[in-house]
């Protein structure tokens, strides 16, 4: 698998936008409500993506763009914000990038956007735990295991 390459920027927060797709279908009625069905489980989502670079940075992505995602066309890691956090997504261009030089001529920026597989999300059994819990004792109980495991014990057993 291709990867993002790690002397790389992330993407920015600003211009950093998620775009399910549509998943259902909807058909209007001569009366009464529209009726929606799901017409897929699983599309793509898009992502508007925009980085800063140094020169250097411009010149390896201009590279690894062309080289490594074959001018867009082949899917790589990168680490993408969600919901979830900041985790590895498999991603590919939908469309070439652009860029511009930014004021002062050090810095490039560019700007493109990307399809992801699959958007990470909740397992459904993780949702259901969540609405019916109180989460940040959730994670607090978490934590304070983790303590008591990685921590307490291990010193112990040392």
């Amino acid at each position: 698998m291709i990867t993002w390459p790690s002397t790389l920027p992330l993407p920015t927060v600003q211009g950093y936008n998620v775009e399910p797709g549509e998943t259902i279908i909807r058909t209007e009625m001569d009366a009464g409500l529209a009726r929606h069905r799901r017409r897929f489980t699983d599309v793509p989502t898009k992502i508007a993506v925009r980085w800063i670079m140094r020169r250097d940075q411009y010149a390896i992505f201009e590279g690894w763009y062309r080289w490594h995602a074959r001018e867009g066309a082949s899917f790589f890691t990168i680490n993408l914000l969600g919901g979830l956090g900041l985790l590895d997504q498999e991603a590919r261009f939908t469309r070439q990038f652009s860029s511009r030089l930014l004021a002062g001529g050090t810095l490039w920026e560019v700007q493109s956007e990307l399809e992801i597989r699959e958007r990470p999300v909740l397992e459904e059994g993780a949702l259901n735990l969540v609405l019916t819990e109180d989460i940040n004792g959730l994670i607090q109980t978490g934590n304070q295991f983790h303590i008591l495991v990685h921590h307490t014990l291990s010193q112990h057993l040392n």
